[in-house]
């Protein structure tokens, strides 16, 4: 019997305000600076990995936990407006949805978050009913909900005993230790992980100092990145690597297949990892290759930053390959 959504995403939803680009460095002293942009979007590594896949035509469903508040209301009507099945997006009576702020300047961001819901999702908040009812399950910032991180390893043997494929981006540990104590066990039943180049290293242990740079930049050195990829594929997934203008590479425990990715030159970067995440999922799912899978999601991180905020650029799949074509690449 077919599954009633090709994609289950569990994980965060908020909204965004993004401002910038910030010239100068930020001022404290209740002094005020401008900057030429503002905007409420939604934000979330998961929804807005959610609304890039519907965009590409994906039949989508979102599971997590927002508050009962104004804020709530915004990051559900959105994701409706979008086409995500909400009925899985519980909402939270005693604590307010999470609330990003990014800051932007030439090529970077800062990101300010108020966790709100985040840390009290569980894993009794995704039904178990959607698991089974799903083709693919995508799991989204590992780090920023640790109660639910501890449920993932169960919550994905349960989506591949009714048949689904699964997928992880850990996003970004504010913590510094990137090492949750289910990690190795929810890469072990994890079939593609997309971390960006500096979450690479970092996961794989390699990381000598701090890992953040300008968002979502290229990492140093590609020898070491080639490492924390075959180290983290031999821990069971397929490991798909974000870096920046650099492209994109996939490390399937044996071999690297690399893409130069697609040119562009973005309003804002924000969420463009998550719209490459829908799109290596959306491409796997329509039966792509791995290379090909590749090229589709880099156009698709490239093409969601053609606007600000994560969500308004996103690609239809049309789009994409298009974009993938202009490229030199034949689409699927």
């Amino acid at each position: 019997m077919p599954s009633t959504f090709d994609l289950l995403v569990i994980g965060d939803a908020n909204p965004d305000i993004v401002l910038g680009p910030l010239d100068t460095p930020l001022a404290f002293g209740q002094r005020e600076q401008l900057v030429d942009t503002g905007l409420l979007t939604l934000g979330g590594s998961g929804a807005i990995m959610a609304c890039g896949a519907a965009r590409l035509g994906m039949k989508v469903a979102f599971a997590g936990r927002v508050g009962d508040d104004d804020a709530g209301r915004y990051v559900r009507s959105v994701l409706d407006a979008r086409g995500v099945n909400t009925d899985a997006l519980r909402l939270d009576p005693g604590l307010p949805t999470p609330l990003t702020t990014v800051l932007t300047r030439a090529g970077d961001r800062a990101i300010l978050t108020a966790p709100g819901t985040l840390h009290a999702t569980t894993g009794d908040d995704v039904p178990e009913a959607l698991l089974a009812d799903s083709r693919h399950v995508h799991a989204a910032s590992y780090f920023l909900m640790p109660a639910l991180a501890e449920a993932l390893p169960g919550l994905m043997r349960v989506a591949r005993r009714h048949g689904a494929t699964t997928s992880l981006d850990t996003n970004d540990d504010p913590s510094g230790t990137w090492r949750g104590d289910a990690l190795d066990a929810v890469l072990a039943v994890t079939d593609i992980l997309l971390p960006n180049a500096q979450e690479a290293i970092a996961l794989a242990g390699l990381a000598t100092g701090p890992v953040n740079g300008p968002a979502d930049g290229p990492a140093t050195g590609p020898v070491l990145l080639d490492v924390a990829a075959a180290r983290l594929a031999a821990l069971g997934p397929l490991v798909v690597v974000k870096n920046g203008a650099d492209g994109a590479l996939v490390h399937d425990g044996r071999s690297v297949l690399r893409t130069a990715g697609v040119p562009a030159r973005p309003k804002d970067t924000v969420g463009a990892g998550d719209s490459f995440d829908a799109g290596f999922v959306t491409a796997i799912l329509n039966g792509l290759g791995a290379t090909d899978a590749l090229d589709l999601a880099a156009a698709c991180g490239a093409l969601s930053t053609r606007a600000h905020g994560g969500t308004p650029a996103q690609p239809t799949w049309d789009e994409a390959q298009a974009a993938v074509a202009r490229n030199g690449k034949n689409p699927s």
